[in-house]
């Protein structure tokens, strides 16, 4: 397995989109905040944006940010849509980060069952310890949470089995690497478009103003049809690797 980054790699950019975008949901795209900061992300945060090749071909991939943050809960961002902002705010002003915040780390549906995910993570997690990084989280986004639209996050994290590891397997690969669940980013992510770019993105129609379950959300989608505006907050869960 051969670990690249984009920069590196710029060619294998088409192919990373076609492997692995489609496992995100199409309303994830539209946050607001990820496309008016992404542009800077990658050119700041390179080393930390990386993809596994398989024989050449992309199977995995995953990126994060480098952010100051202090240790304590008071002092975590928002979410995914905060630690990108203070992530380039940080950096932008001259202030030494002290954490890595994973983004994402996504496998390609051919090669699932591998443990690649962990090697995503065990990569960038390797990358912010040799840049002297103190910690090491993330705004998890649980597999299992759309099938709970109605339940806190502070509720789900409870969940667990048996063994005592969380019911959700994001959770519990995270876990058996060491991490420990720090509590919910209620605001992680803020999406809104027009009714008809609702429609669009979820293939479901909205007659009339009121909460839906969406598919792929992890909580409710509020439409406003007399404002002509749906809006999603994604409430995701913080979780601290070292």
């Amino acid at each position: 397995m051969e670990v690249v980054t984009y920069s590196e790699r710029p060619d294998l950019a088409e192919e990373a989109r076609t492997v692995l975008r489609v496992k995100w949901p199409e309303f994830i795209h539209h946050d607001a905040v990820s496309e008016a900061y992404l542009g800077r992300v990658e050119e700041y945060f390179s080393t930390y944006d990386v993809l596994l090749l398989d024989d050449g071909r992309v199977v995995a991939g995953g990126w994060g940010v480098p952010l100051r943050w202090d240790g304590s809960i008071a002092d975590l961002p928002d979410g995914f849509d905060g630690a990108l902002v203070r992530a380039v705010q940080d950096h932008e002003a001259s202030v030494a980060p002290t954490t890595l915040s994973f983004m994402a780390a996504v496998v390609g549906d051919r090669v699932t069952k591998r443990g690649l995910a962990r090697e995503v993570l065990t990569t960038l997690r390797d990358r912010a310890t040799a840049a002297g990084l103190s910690h090491v989280i993330a705004p998890l986004r649980p597999t299992l949470k759309p099938r709970y639209p109605l339940t806190p996050m502070a509720t789900f994290a409870t969940w667990t089995r048996a063994d005592g590891l969380s019911i959700d397997p994001w959770i519990r690969t995270h876990q058996r690497m060491g991490a420990k669940v720090l509590g919910p980013a209620p605001r992680s992510m803020v999406i809104t478009g027009t009714v008809a770019e609702w429609e669009s993105w979820t293939s479901m129609l909205f007659p009339e103003t009121g909460q839906y379950v969406v598919p792929d959300t992890l909580g409710l989608v509020d439409i406003d049809r007399e404002r002509d505006m749906g809006t999603y907050v994604e409430e995701n869960l913080w979780i601290q690797h070292l």
